[in-house]
């Protein structure tokens, strides 16, 4: 038996063998390879793909002729020791084109589909092309647009596919939801959003178009809008967004969960490091105990802390808050934990996705560079200063593990956006007349960051043209540097009698001192060209200068108390002695403090401006000319805004020189609504009574302030993404100080208006409402923050005033960007 077994057994190894020799004999032999149904793809270059005999090398030559995407089908069979390949080949893609499209264009499409021309034609490509047209509209705004695809065939194999589109209406965000908000509206909540809802202007605006990545970005406004005012337990549960085909467009809901408002109760410092003592460091830290939690001022205090150890050697230090709530007595205890960090340093910053910025535009935001060692707060702050910059839709920075454990390289993902705008704006004022502005602007010139403006203005009363240009990293270092040219026309108006023409320019720096206050020096050089107008439609110069027909009492005409060269608007002296060119050269600075949350709609913070000039580096004029403005915003309930503003100035000539009146204060509605341009402050009243003017010619003075209290509300009923806000306010401020020349007899005798029988201009003038006298006003305004700009109509009532000031009820303002 046993014998029996072990015959068995050698007879199978031998058959399994035998089996295995035949098996790759017939393998070796099958080297021959034939190619069926090509007729553009060369019979050689396919066979080359299967080089192998065995099942394993020919299923890789069928996937690799797959991936070619040349071929619409292979197969693969044998006969004998031959290997016969049979494909059929793609169709070759002539052109695409696009039928229907008009709100995005084709150059857009064409950049997101796959199939291209000159490329082999895929059905499955061509489908999933469909859909990724259908995501370009979703993300424009028509969710509704429906695609369709069909081919045109032409002789050799080839073929046109053409994409047709029907657009569809716009479906934006009909509504957006809020849930478990208590503290603030939902009102509110949106208006820290940059998305909004559709209204009558949706055809004007993009912002309520859904845009899944816009509404992840407000999510996180909401969430620092919470943490900011105190809401340190604040979490967005999830949004959702549905779309209602019967509604035609998206409901958006966002869930939210507010928790407790807390105050600090403690900060403290707590320093591992040896040399480092914490409580020394408290300075730096931006919250106090009692104030209310402050997401911000924990993330500035943390950078404020990063870079303070840092220079004091511990590169590598981590700062790390840590917050213990008491939900009981809802305050929180601040501890700033400083360690010493793994050392690690940067092997390399990769920056990825752009296109047009230069890659130093993206570096030098960074204050670490290559071979610096690593440290997670500056790095978010360089992703915060990059976001900030507008020139990209998005900003990611993340690590990759380096050559070595203690090597990182920072990759900087970022997708450029558009910077570059044309705008056409017009207007209106009850100064100005009506005024219109072409202006290109672009903040990122040549992908280097740098910002240029070219401005043309055409108005009733002005026109002018501007350049400025900004390099927001002068030498390398964290200041601004420009300059501003410019020349402007002022017209004779209801409130001058004279014709301005300025030209000239203005160089600049712009210092941050911290990321609040800024020094900003400048020296500008500009010419002035006064003209008093004396022709038939403006004598204002006619008493020295007749105007035949014109002039009363020239050409026979009779003269009287009705009928005068005063009578028809004769030119003050002061005026008059103004004329001609002047140049001034001076050095001055602004100094500026900003805690506004929003700079363009402000609802809290402090804004505060001294400016200060010297006129005399050269030049015709020399004097010294200070100003200064403060605005304080608080939000008293929700969305009712307080605002608090104080502005004051003084000029001062210098020697013995006397200012001229185009260099003196005039003022008007900017100081104290319920007036007219030029409507307060000193005027020449010599010829009041006989030319009839009772008010006289605005003089200008030398000093002002003002103080003004303003409400700024929601009107009630109307949606509030329309912008549309009330206010009611109440001015008071003054302007006197007329230190020009009075007498221009040429010193001969002086002598003033003559009254009969000649009434003619005197030598001299008289200045009234030279006083410091207090102009008050109330009233209430209209302010619309527009998709065509600001505009803003204030409707005021003068309660105190001179005699001699001029008023204005209502004032009109506005603009428009289209």
């Amino acid at each position: 038996m046993q014998f029996m077994r072990s015959l068995l057994s050698r007879f199978v190894v031998a058959a399994l063998a035998s089996a295995c020799l035949i098996w790759a004999a017939s393998g070796a032999a099958a080297q021959s390879v034939s190619v069926q149904g090509n007729k553009r793809v060369d019979s050689d270059t396919i066979a080359a793909y299967f080089t192998g005999s065995d099942q394993a090398a020919v299923n890789k030559g069928v996937k690799d002729l797959y991936a070619t995407g040349l071929f619409a089908d292979v197969r693969v069979r044998r006969e004998g020791n031959r290997v016969i390949v049979s494909v059929t080949e793609n169709n070759i893609i002539n052109r695409v084109a696009f039928e229907g499209n008009s709100k995005v264009k084709t150059e857009s499409l064409q950049a997101e589909i796959q199939s291209k021309s000159r490329g082999p034609y895929s059905r499955a490509t061509v489908d999933a092309d469909i859909e990724r047209i259908k995501d370009v509209y979703r993300r424009s705004g028509r969710a509704a647009a429906t695609v369709t695809a069909r081919t045109v065939d032409l002789p050799n194999g080839r073929l046109d596919v053409v994409f047709t589109v029907d657009e569809g209406e716009k479906t934006g965000i009909k509504t957006i939801n809020f849930v478990g908000n208590v503290a603030y509206s939902s009102g509110k909540l949106r208006d820290i959003m940059q998305t909004t809802e559709m209204n009558f202007m949706s055809f004007l605006k993009t912002s309520d178009v859904y845009d899944p990545d816009k509404i992840a970005s407000d999510l996180e406004l909401i969430r620092r809008f919470y943490l900011k005012n105190g809401y340190a337990d604040f979490h967005v549960v999830g949004s959702d967004a549905q779309f209602d085909p019967a509604q035609g467009g998206y409901v958006v809901t966002i869930t939210v969960e507010e928790g407790a408002q807390y105050k600090v109760a403690s900060v403290v410092v707590d320093s591992h490091l040896a040399d480092v003592d914490g409580p020394s460091l408290l300075p730096l830290v931006r919250l106090a105990p009692g104030e209310t939690y402050n997401g911000d001022m924990v993330e500035k205090s943390v950078d404020a802390l990063t870079k303070e150890v840092a220079r004091r050697g511990y590169a590598f230090s981590q700062v790390h808050p840590r917050g213990d709530r008491d939900p009981a007595t809802r305050t929180v205890t601040i501890a700033f934990v400083i360690d010493e960090g793994p050392r690690v340093y940067i092997e390399r910053i990769v920056v990825r996705g752009n296109t047009r910025t230069r890659d130093y535009v993206i570096r030098r935001e960074f204050e670490v560079g290559e071979g610096d060692a690593y440290n997670r707060a500056l790095i978010d702050r360089a992703e915060r200063r990059l976001n900030n910059l507008g020139y990209f839709k998005k900003v990611r920075i993340t690590n990759e593990p380096g050559s070595a454990p203690d090597r990182v390289i920072v990759v900087v993902d970022v997708e450029d956006q558009a910077t570059g705008a044309l705008s056409l704006s017009g207007g209106y004022s009850t100064s100005d007349g009506f005024i219109a502005e072409v202006s290109v602007t672009e903040s990122n010139f040549m992908g280097r960051g740098q910002y240029v403006k070219l401005a043309v203005s055409e108005g009733q009363h002005a026109r002018g043209v501007e350049f400025s240009f900004t390099e927001p990293y002068f030498l390398g270092n964290r200041m601004a540097a420009g300059f501003d040219l410019y020349a402007k026309k002022s017209d004779v108006s209801q409130y001058s009698f004279y014709s301005n023409f300025v030209t000239g320019g203005t160089l600049r720096l712009g210092l941050p001192i911290t990321e609040e206050i800024t020094f900003s020096p400048r020296y500008s050089i500009y010419n002035t060209d006064i003209t008093v107008p004396n022709d038939s439609n403006h004598p204002y110069n006619d008493c020295t200068y007749p105007i035949w027909g014109v002039t009363p009492g020239f050409n026979g005409t009779t003269v009287n108390y009705w009928n005068n060269c005063l009578t028809n608007g004769e030119a003050s002296l002061a005026i008059q002695q103004a004329q001609g060119n002047f140049l001034t050269s001076m050095v001055g600075y602004t100094l500026s403090y900003n805690t506004l949350d929003n700079n363009k709609s402000p609802t809290g913070g402090l804004y505060a401006e001294l400016r200060q000039d010297v006129a005399g580096a050269g030049g015709d004029s020399h004097f010294v000319r200070t100003t200064g403005d403060l605005r304080y915003y608080h939000e008293i309930f929700d969305q009712i805004v307080g605002l608090v503003h104080l502005q004051g100035g003084d000029i001062t000539a210098l020697g013995s020189d006397q200012l001229r009146i185009v260099d003196n204060f005039n003022m008007g509605p900017s100081l104290v609504r319920g007036f007219a341009p030029n409507g307060i402050g000193p005027r020449d009243i010599s010829s009041i009574g006989v030319s009839g003017n009772s008010s006289g010619n605005p003089l200008g003075g030398t000093k002002y302030f003002g103080a003004s209290l303003e409400v700024q509300f929601p009107i009630f009923g109307l949606p509030r993404d329309l912008g549309l806000k009330g206010a009611i306010f109440t001015d008071a401020g003054t302007l006197f100080g007329y230190n020009g020349k009075t007498n221009f007899a040429g010193g001969g005798q002086c002598t003033y208006t003559d009254v009969a029988p000649t009434y003619t201009q005197g030598t001299c003038i008289t200045v009234g409402a030279n006083s410091s006298l207090i102009r008050t006003s109330a009233g209430a305004s209209i302010i619309w923050a527009s998709p065509l700009g600001p505009i803003r109509f204030d409707f005021a009532k003068a309660i105190t005033k001179s005699p001699y000031d001029q008023t204005q009820f209502f004032r009109f303002t506005g603009g428009t960007t289209f």
